[in-house]
């Protein structure tokens, strides 16, 4: 059934926006649900649908109505996926090279959450819809490595909040072109979609949001160098747009390395090692590392040996 909510702006919330304060007034809803609800015309004031980036004036009644849950279309199929840790609230999954996270138009089975819905029975948390569900963070299709996924709302509400508020551990390990003068630093530039071509992210300042990344040298390969990459923040791509920044690009990555793509690597050298978290039911810190998969443990060889890519 679908559920009607009212909620009464007061003086002292004039000049607030919208979604912003919707998430105080109903904790349930995160912000990217409230923000999808006022894209849908489901949020409403004085039977007028309202933008997410309305600025309240203080005196309005608004209405927000949370629509019946579509019936999933997604379906369940028993695919191989490696459980590093189960429990009743959530799963570590080490997700391998060339699956995809989740499903798209056109592209509706064979994927991460289809594998998941065949292994928790459909329990999985809702709050990012039929397509998304249990999803809290993503990995790119060709990175490998560790992903955290949640069983319940509550638990995708608690796990959310660690990374909005940049308390989620995740470090990655990478191989990128070139040298370092220094074997540690940070880069500090903000990400936003490319202007030119819109399936690419890039560094800019229009529309774009604060990302950072700390990395460290892990081992000088002649003119590659392994690194380790800890993400202050998680925007899309983060990584590989960072390092392309810098003029260090990941080997292998077709869309922010150099025209000649190190085929064999079948996409960006890059793996998800680590991840930590507060649990959100026994509220103590978590933390999980993977191993370096096959194809990146020969690349590392190969280099080692100074044999030609």
């Amino acid at each position: 059934m679908s559920e009607q909510m009212v909620c009464h702006a007061q003086n002292e919330d004039a000049g607030q926006r919208l979604d912003k304060w919707l998430n105080l007034q109903i904790p349930s809803l995160t912000r990217t649900a409230i923000q999808r609800l006022c894209e849908e015309g489901h949020i409403l004031a004085e039977g007028k649908p309202l933008p997410k980036n309305y600025k309240l004036r203080g005196t309005e009644q608004i209405e927000v109505l949370i629509p019946d849950a579509k019936p999933l279309d997604v379906c369940p199929q028993p695919l191989p996926i490696d459980i590093v840790y189960e429990d009743e609230d959530l799963l570590v999954v080490n997700k391998p090279k060339g699956m995809v996270v989740h499903p798209a138009p056109g592209n509706l089975d064979g994927t991460l959450v289809n594998a998941l819905l065949y292994h928790c029975e459909g329990r999985l948390s809702s709050i990012n819809g039929v397509i998304r569900p249990g999803i809290v963070h993503r990995i790119d299709k060709d990175t490998s490595g560790l992903l955290m996924v949640a069983k319940t709302d509550e638990a995708h509400h608690f796990l959310a909040e660690q990374i909005k508020e940049h308390s989620f551990t995740r470090i990655y390990n990478g191989v990128v072109y070139g040298g370092f003068q220094n074997s540690a630093g940070t880069v500090d530039a903000p990400i936003g979609r490319n202007p030119n071509d819109r399936k690419k992210m890039c560094v800019t300042e229009k529309n774009s949001k604060p990302a950072v990344t700390h990395y460290q040298v892990l081992e000088r390969l002649g003119s590659f160098t392994h690194m380790e990459f800890r993400l202050q923040t998680g925007r899309t791509h983060q990584i590989r747009v960072h390092m392309a920044y810098q003029g260090h690009p990941l080997a292998g990555d077709p869309v922010y390395g150099p025209k000649k793509v190190i085929a064999s690597l079948g996409g960006q050298c890059l793996h998800a090692k680590t991840i930590g978290f507060i649990h959100p039911r026994t509220k103590e810190y978590m933390e999980f590392t993977s191993q370096l998969p096959e194809y990146y443990l020969s690349f590392l060889e190969l280099l080692r040996k100074g044999s030609a890519v």
